[in-house]
């Protein structure tokens, strides 16, 4: 890899070099590279996750029922969200041997080759068991490259934003999920609306996984040229953005990563009953057909795209720690009714979607290093990543599967009891640290 990343280091600068002034990089600029790395990878993340209830079930478990094979699916979903605090201690060791940019391109080159290798996979009928064996394979190295993918660009946002201006700072990087959803969610509606079930299942839900493998060229030599240039690498050193070893970060911060990974636990909870349960709930327990429903999830997200924004707004005003403990307590009244609208309908799946997303905007958008400022400048870089992949594996990663195994035995309702236990446990985070309003309201 010393070839290509060199001559991509040198592509880098070359395009980066009279962009700066006596050193300084302006913060919105910060904010375009976080944009466009966390829309490629969430723009990965989606196009899973809807593979997983439109296509894996019938393609690699064919041999159970629907219900089963997606319960199945879910299960090798949620691989990723184990493997990746793994991938964050491999990568941090090739960081702190071969440097950023190494780390990003291998990282990068696994997370695409994982993807396409996915979009090549045949059916249960062709590879019997191993086609399963092979789909958790991949499914793993996704996890561990999104480890590796870890760039440090939000702490380093969230370090050099305005201060009068933190809480809109914060949210922009929490762009590239509804971008990357209304992408994926659009381009696979375009292939079952357009395809017959026989192309569809043979060929067409391959095409956004090459798609996946595309964007993330274009993020790496993105996230290259912020990572790279002298005037980046002297900002990560400033603030102290630099690796250290996972064990001594563990040692030194466990404390501190585990209330930081479960300060936004109501907010990634409610991120997959959104994005992925309910797709699953309307193809498998009603007649209507996947594709309506993913052109109401894109809509919805553009709902969400806008709350993002007003997050900042409102956080600037009230504070960070205001704001997430309030949308916790909203969490926890949405459980208690929304997730009955999914069986009302079109009507009714529009009015939760909407509603979600909206909330889900209005949290997600200040759910992004809100601990990073408390770690001690050793530890902050590596210690931020892990937060990172703790509140996503806490708060996500088993969201799907458990959501959809309750509510399929005890109705819609204990799916939002399982929404509720995490709006629960942001409430006791915050209860717990409320260094969170020092570090990052902005008072």
């Amino acid at each position: 890899m010393a070839l290509p990343t060199s001559t991509l280091e040198r592509d880098a600068r070359q395009i980066h070099a009279d962009g700066h002034r006596d050193g300084e990089v302006d913060p919105g600029e910060i904010a375009v590279g976080v944009v466009i790395g966390r829309a490629s990878e969430f723009f990965d993340f989606f196009v899973y996750a809807i593979a997983s209830v439109v296509v894996f079930p019938k393609l690699i478990f064919p041999f159970v029922d629907p219900l089963t094979g997606t319960l199945y699916s879910f299960a090798i979903f949620a691989l990723a969200f184990i493997a990746r605090p793994f991938g964050t201690a491999l990568f941090m060791a090739v960081d702190r041997r071969y440097g950023r940019s190494a780390k990003l391109t291998v990282a990068l080159f696994l997370l695409g080759t994982s993807t396409v290798a996915i979009a090549f996979l045949p059916g249960y009928d062709t590879l019997g068991t191993l086609v399963i064996w092979l789909l958790a394979a991949f499914r793993i190295g996704q996890g561990l490259a999104w480890g590796g993918t870890w760039d440090g660009l939000a702490p380093l946002l969230a370090i050099n934003a305005p201060e009068q201006r933190r809480g809109f700072y914060a949210a922009l990087p929490q762009l590239g999920a509804p971008i990357g959803l209304i992408v994926a969610s659009a381009l696979f509606a375009y292939f079952l609306g357009n395809l017959s079930a026989e192309d569809f299942f043979s060929w067409g839900w391959r095409y956004p996984f090459f798609v996946a493998f595309a964007i993330n060229v274009v993020a790496l030599f993105a996230r290259l040229r912020m990572a790279v240039t002298p005037d980046y690498v002297e900002l990560f050193k400033r603030g102290d953005l630099q690796p250290a070893r996972v064990t001594d970060t563990l040692r030194a911060e466990g404390k501190g990563i585990l209330v930081g990974a479960f300060a936004p636990l109501a907010t990634f909870a409610l991120f997959h009953m959104v994005t992925v349960f309910p797709l699953s709930w309307v193809f498998l327990f009603t007649t209507e057909g996947p594709t309506h429903f993913l052109i109401i999830e894109a809509v919805a997200a553009i709902c969400g795209l806008i709350a993002v924004f007003v997050s900042g707004v409102i956080a600037d005003r009230i504070g960070r720690r205001n704001l997430l403990g309030g949308s916790a307590l909203a969490i926890a009244v949405f459980s208690g009714f929304a997730p009955q609208l999914l069986s009302g309908g079109f009507v009714g799946e529009s009015v939760f979607m909407i509603l979600a997303f909206i909330l889900l905007g209005i949290s997600f958008g200040q759910s992004s290093g809100v601990v990073a400022s408390n770690f001690a400048p050793r530890f902050r870089y590596t210690a931020s990543a892990l937060t990172n992949d703790f509140a996503w594996l806490f708060g996500a990663g088993f969201a799907p599967l458990a959501a959809l195994l309750l509510a399929s035995n005890f109705g819609l309702l204990a799916a939002g009891a399982y929404l509720l236990s995490g709006a629960i446990c942001t409430l006791l985070a915050l209860r717990f640290n409320k260094r969170i309003e020092m570090a990052t309201s902005g008072d």
